[in-house]
């Protein structure tokens, strides 16, 4: 049987609630997958990516569930790898395919709201950084591609480490509004500081599971260890 491996990065604080919902995350991927069993580990997790990647045979192939190409992704997770020369795949965040498979499930969002997508707000609600301009050129990449497949009212971008914050984003909207997490795992930020945001702003509009939850992402997820294993 192939193998494959997402890699999250947990949390540090609390290693154990973020290794165990990647890994019901990965099973959910498995069932969705063509002869490859899916495997899971957190950087945050002592031990787990070493443990796992111990049990893997060289032609396993890494997901990183992360939605920058960033220092995480390009140095820390090959120097977790050691002498291993695993391939690793691009991450979910820079995927080209990814603004339509997201325009995909806000359809279904707007379609069960019965709203239309030139009369909704869409807030993007993301990570940022302090420190790197990188995730935020990611997210306004991104807003920019999904605006070519959904015409909505606006695309208002708001980030947890800098500015504009989540709620200077989604202040003054109407109920007709939508908040997308754009994050790959249901973690600290999106249970603690997105929803903090979203009540200082008073929002009262609709949110969305965050990115990486969308069925239409784990499915495509699914497709891509498939063709990578079977294509290598």
């Amino acid at each position: 049987m192939h193998q494959a491996l997402i890699v999250a990065h947990g949390q540090p604080s609390d290693p154990s609630p973020a290794e165990a919902a990647l890994a019901a995350y990965a099973a959910d991927v498995d069932t969705l997958c063509d002869g490859v069993t899916v495997h899971s580990a957190t950087l945050a997790a002592p031990g787990a990516l070493e443990g796992r990647l111990a049990e893997m045979p060289d032609t396993a192939v890494i997901y990183p569930l992360f939605m920058a190409k960033g220092w995480f992704v390009s140095s820390a997770l090959p120097k977790r790898l050691g002498d291993r020369q695993l391939r690793i795949l691009d991450p979910l965040g820079v995927d080209v395919e990814l603004p339509a498979l997201v325009a995909d499930a806000l359809r279904d969002a707007l379609a069960e709201n019965h709203w239309a997508a030139n009369a909704t707000d869409l807030i993007l609600a993301a990570h940022g950084s302090g420190r790197s301009r990188n995730p935020s050129a990611v997210v306004k990449s991104f807003a920019a591609e999904l605006g070519k497949h959904l015409p909505f009212r606006s695309i208002q971008l708001g980030f947890v480490e800098e500015h504009p914050s989540i709620a200077e984003a989604a202040s003054g909207l109407s109920e007709q509004a939508l908040c997308l997490p754009f994050f790959a795992c249901t973690g600290g930020h999106v249970l603690d500081d997105v929803p903090q945001a979203l009540d200082e702003a008073a929002f009262k509009g609709k949110v969305m599971p965050v990115v990486g939850e969308l069925p239409q992402i784990k499915r495509h997820i699914a497709a891509i260890l498939t063709g990578a294993i079977k294509g290598a």
